[in-house]
């Protein structure tokens, strides 16, 4: 307990001197940010600021960058203007609202994959509102680019079911095929379904849904992902096969594919997997359902099982969890690389950037703990382990930063830490098999997708 304490105020005194630092290194200032307007209590308020979208920017306001900074390289056609490569979450900070989400309420919705069904909860009460039903084994809910719709991720029921965020209630389904997870090109004009059993990241109009293209995978199991800095690459986790496959997201090709099994890159001579093969098998997915499962006893199908994808906040890192290893790679994200890997505890699947940018929380499903890992030390600097045991899974941190919701993959509840103490304040029942919670609305301009990856 003693050590623990300890821990807590290394951090305590670490996250300031770290973020003084940053803030004299970027130029910042400003002041702080200005409070929220008079709208009734639990809706969020589009905020004031010197930025497009109510933030202080750390660019020129037409989007250009500095001589000599990083940050001149093209980023996608029609993409927003971009932060400096010193933060990429430098719009995700407390009270950074876009107009696009003024007057939703805050809630916090919660997929239970074996339930079929949608938990919605008032994170200020912590009382459940409503449950509703929708297609079969929702895994995620996704803010979409425009952060005016939250769909939900109904893989077996083939469909994605939009969610008006006003009303925090659901619409009719769109029929798309295998969406285990959703992602959005930075520019807006592509979501990108990860096809998990079919090995395939298709392209899909983001308002229709309409499949536009596809791309089968060298890998299987496609399931997570974040974008470089540039926004051109995006790195994907491919579960199944133990790999990272990094896509060249505008001309729709393969950069490189990492194997974590011995850390190597291959940039030429890829092969890739066809729809047919990936049928032939589909016995893996029964990880889905039993392996899953069985990682809470420590059992696993591979040496490698790759999950969350985050990139780090200079961008020139990413993590990616990993389930198997129980921990988290380091991957260099220009080089695509590995570079490291820090041990963070069993079952290592979730990723969660800090609203200040200094710590990632990483979630360890089969251990019941997070782990806080510093950014600027690149190791664990605190451990939050849930009384009696539990398996947080994914979920996302409140818009003002002092709440990490997750969901409990095996024990159908709700965790909620205190980000300050590391304390668990709560615990919500839930229904069976939650798993990719989104906390909405948050901070930022877009939404790049999964439970909330916002630029």
């Amino acid at each position: 307990m003693q050590r623990l304490r300890s821990r807590r105020r290394r951090h305590a005194v670490l996250v300031p001197l770290i973020g003084l630092a940053a803030c004299v290194l970027s130029a910042c200032g400003g002041g702080p940010a200005p409070a929220p307007g008079s709208l009734p209590a639990g809706r969020a308020a589009a905020t004031g600021g010197e930025g497009p979208y109510g933030g202080m920017t750390s660019a020129p306001a037409d989007g250009s960058a500095a001589p000599g900074d990083a940050s001149a390289r093209s980023a996608l056609p029609g993409a927003a203007p971009r932060t400096t490569p010193m933060d990429v979450y430098a719009h995700d900070r407390p009270g950074m609202l876009s107009p696009a989400v003024a007057g939703f309420p805050e809630r916090v919705y919660v997929p239970n994959s074996e339930s079929d069904t949608v938990t919605v909860i008032d994170p200020r009460t912590y009382q459940v509102l409503r449950t509703f039903k929708v297609d079969r084994r929702p895994q995620h809910v996704v803010p979409s680019w425009d952060l005016k719709t939250l769909w939900v991720n109904n893989n077996d029921g083939n469909s994605l079911t939009p969610i008006d965020p006003m009303t925090g209630k659901p619409g009719k389904p769109v029929s798309v095929d295998d969406p285990y997870n959703l992602y959005f090109t930075p520019d807006g004009r592509n979501a990108l379904v990860m096809a998990e059993r079919e090995n395939r990241l298709d392209f899909l109009d983001p308002h229709t849904m309409r499949l536009q293209h596809s791309m089968h995978m060298p890998c299987r199991g496609i399931n997570h992902a974040d974008f470089t800095v540039d926004e051109k690459t995006f790195l994907a986790s491919c579960e199944f096969s133990g790999h990272l496959v990094a896509i060249d997201i505008e001309a729709r090709k393969i950069r490189a594919v990492i194997d974590l099994a011995d850390g190597t890159t291959q940039r030429k001579g890829i092969q890739y997997r066809t729809t047919q093969d990936s049928r032939m098998e589909r016995d893996i997915l029964e990880h889905d359902r039993m392996g899953h499962d069985s990682m809470r006893h420590g059992r696993m199908l591979n040496a490698n099982m790759p999950q969350d994808v985050k990139l780090s906040p200079d961008g020139t890192t990413f993590y990616v969890a990993d389930m198997a290893k129980h921990g988290v790679w380091l991957v260099d994200a220009g080089k695509l690389r590995v570079t490291g890997f820090i041990k963070t505890g069993q079952g290592a699947h979730g990723l969660y950037v800090s609203r200040d940018s200094q710590v990632l929380y990483v979630s360890n499903r089969g251990a019941g703990s997070v782990t806080v890992v510093s950014f600027a030390l690149r190791r664990p600097i605190d451990t939050w382990r849930i009384p009696g045991g539990g398996s947080p899974d994914m979920g996302g941190v409140s818009a003002d930063g002092s709440r990490l919701w997750l969901s409990g993959r095996y024990d159908g509840v709700v965790y909620v830490f205190d980000t300050g103490n590391g304390n668990l304040v709560r615990k919500i029942n839930v229904g069976a098999g939650p798993h990719g919670l989104a906390v909405y609305p948050q901070p930022g301009r877009y939404s790049l997708g999964h439970t909330g990856i916002f630029r």
